[in-house]
């Protein structure tokens, strides 16, 4: 009799098994009405998904360079507004090509830069960025604000010019940081 009791209740138990692992109207095994209860997150908490907006370039150290780049990318926003994926990403880019580097910090640099990035357009990836490094003009360090600090980054870039990635990354750091 006892067995009997027994496997009747293993029985029942193995049956009503697979209807409690079903999935509730949540989503969440067992949780029958879980739906109806849960709230959605407030606009505030949402992901913004790259809505920031613009910074706020009260804080910048050149304000009217802040404010040119805010405009050089609303009008590229502009521009490629009807486009998306591949192709958005390629028009911001041909965008990017046409800033007016006359509003730029330094425009010479801004000028050399636009010249390596036409050069080196056909690479990808880490090739992409030694291309650019290696056709980039030596910066003037007469002009900078720190001379020293300038020349030793400068030897740093040209000792570490055949490196990608992590070990250029690593190059940088031994031959910039002091020995201890």
């Amino acid at each position: 009799m006892k067995s009997m009791i027994f496997v009747a209740s293993m029985t029942a138990a193995l049956l009503a098994l697979p209807v409690s692992a079903q999935q509730g109207p949540a989503g969440v095994p067992g949780a029958p009405g879980l739906a109806e209860t849960a709230k959605a997150a407030p606009p505030a908490t949402q992901a913004r998904h790259g809505r920031r907006g613009p910074p706020d370039c009260s804080g910048a150290k050149d304000i009217e360079q802040c404010k040119a780049r805010q405009e050089a990318h609303r009008t590229a926003r502009e521009a490629c507004k009807d486009k998306s994926g591949a192709a958005r990403h390629q028009c911001m880019h041909q965008q990017a090509k046409n800033f007016d580097c006359s509003k730029a910090r330094n425009p010479q640099r801004c000028e050399s830069r636009k010249l390596a990035y036409a050069t080196c357009q056909a690479k990808t990836g880490p090739q992409f960025k030694q291309c650019v490094q290696q056709n980039m003009p030596a910066v003037d360090c007469s002009l900078s604000a720190d001379a020293a600090r300038c020349e030793q980054h400068q030897r740093a870039r040209e000792q570490c010019q055949d490196k990608l990635g992590p070990e250029h990354r690593q190059c940088l750091r031994n031959v910039l940081t002091p020995k201890k």
